[in-house]
């Protein structure tokens, strides 16, 4: 069932919403304490990159996020995680998080995104196989799940391994 959904970014009164989102979105805590990793780490967060989908009582649902990580020595975005309320999955409450996200990243004059994520999902926003643009990881992951986008044309993605920001651990 597809709806349309408002989008914005995160406010301090909805980190507990976010929060409970993603709890609810995964299998175990470790992403909830991922995000709130990011938040706390200065060189990860960038302000108005925690973008929420919201209902119609502007309730958050859905959530994506975009930290600092780099590619080589080229700055670029980490989208991670995304994630949408259990009874809100299938509506189009995350593609309209991670399309508002790419979007205000975009507007801050960002140019690259990488993903680590399902195939079948993330090319409907861009994303392609990173490894074609000579973008690795340090770890071992299956080469199509690392995906990479670049948002500006004129910047072609550069080549590199991808840097994380602390809180991944990777």
């Amino acid at each position: 069932m597809s709806h349309t959904w408002n989008t914005r970014a995160e406010t301090a009164a909805d980190i507990p919403a976010v929060r409970d989102i993603v709890r609810a979105a995964f299998p175990t805590p470790e992403e909830a304490l991922l995000v709130d990793a990011l938040r706390a780490d200065p060189e990860a967060w960038i302000d108005g990159l925690s973008l929420v989908a919201v209902d119609d009582d502007d309730r958050p649902v859905g959530h994506a996020l975009l930290t600092r990580c780099h590619i080589g020595e080229s700055p670029a975005l980490c989208l991670a995680p995304v994630a949408v309320r259990p009874d809100r999955q299938g509506t189009g409450a995350g593609s309209a998080a991670v399309r508002a996200a790419l979007a205000a990243a975009g507007r801050l004059g960002e140019r690259h995104v990488v993903v680590l994520g399902h195939p079948e999902y993330y090319p409907r926003f861009g994303f392609g196989r990173a490894s074609a643009h000579g973008i690795g990881l340090t770890i071992d992951v299956p080469d199509e799940a690392l995906m990479a986008l670049t948002l500006d044309a004129a910047h072609p993605l550069p080549s590199g391994t991808v840097r994380y920001a602390a809180p991944f651990g990777i």
